[in-house]
């Protein structure tokens, strides 16, 4: 497939992938759904507490953090698509609710934020499908009364 014969990613692709993925994140997904929405090669996730490298980083990562935080909601307040190609420039607003709970304390603590993040999507060449190649937290903003990270 050749540059000049891939599709522009469309804003309803990109959409459809943020829902898709946050989806997932909701219901802690099995590892294995998250492979056909990574980049194949070159992924890269910068999140507050680690950047991790390639779905195996992911896969720490995420089993890390499916282990700290539960009952999570993920509503998307934003996705705005500038399209370059078989790529995208992609502005991410998401509202992140989760409990945590840190032993001894008597009950679990609920977070509530505004991720605001910066992704690049691309076409996988292997697939077609619009595919996440970088992904960076680039601000958290907590609601009053929120726990913290």
């Amino acid at each position: 497939m050749t540059l000049s014969k891939i599709a522009a990613l469309s804003q309803v692709e990109v959409q459809q992938l943020a829902a898709d993925w946050y989806s997932k994140l909701d219901v802690h997904a099995p590892l294995e759904e998250y492979i056909p929405m990574l980049a194949e090669q070159g992924s890269e996730m910068c999140f507050p507490e680690a950047t991790v490298y390639g779905f195996d980083g992911f896969k720490d990562w995420y089993e890390r953090v499916i282990g700290i935080f539960f009952d999570e909601v993920h509503t998307l307040k934003k996705v705005q698509v500038t399209p370059k190609g078989d790529k995208a420039d992609v502005k991410v607003v998401v509202k992140w609710e989760a409990s945590v709970w840190n032993p001894p304390a008597a009950k679990s603590d609920r977070i509530t934020l505004d991720a605001y993040q910066t992704w690049v999507v691309q076409r996988s060449p292997l697939t077609g499908k619009a595919v996440i190649e970088t992904y960076i937290v680039d601000s958290l903003d907590y609601y009053e009364g929120s726990a913290r990270l």
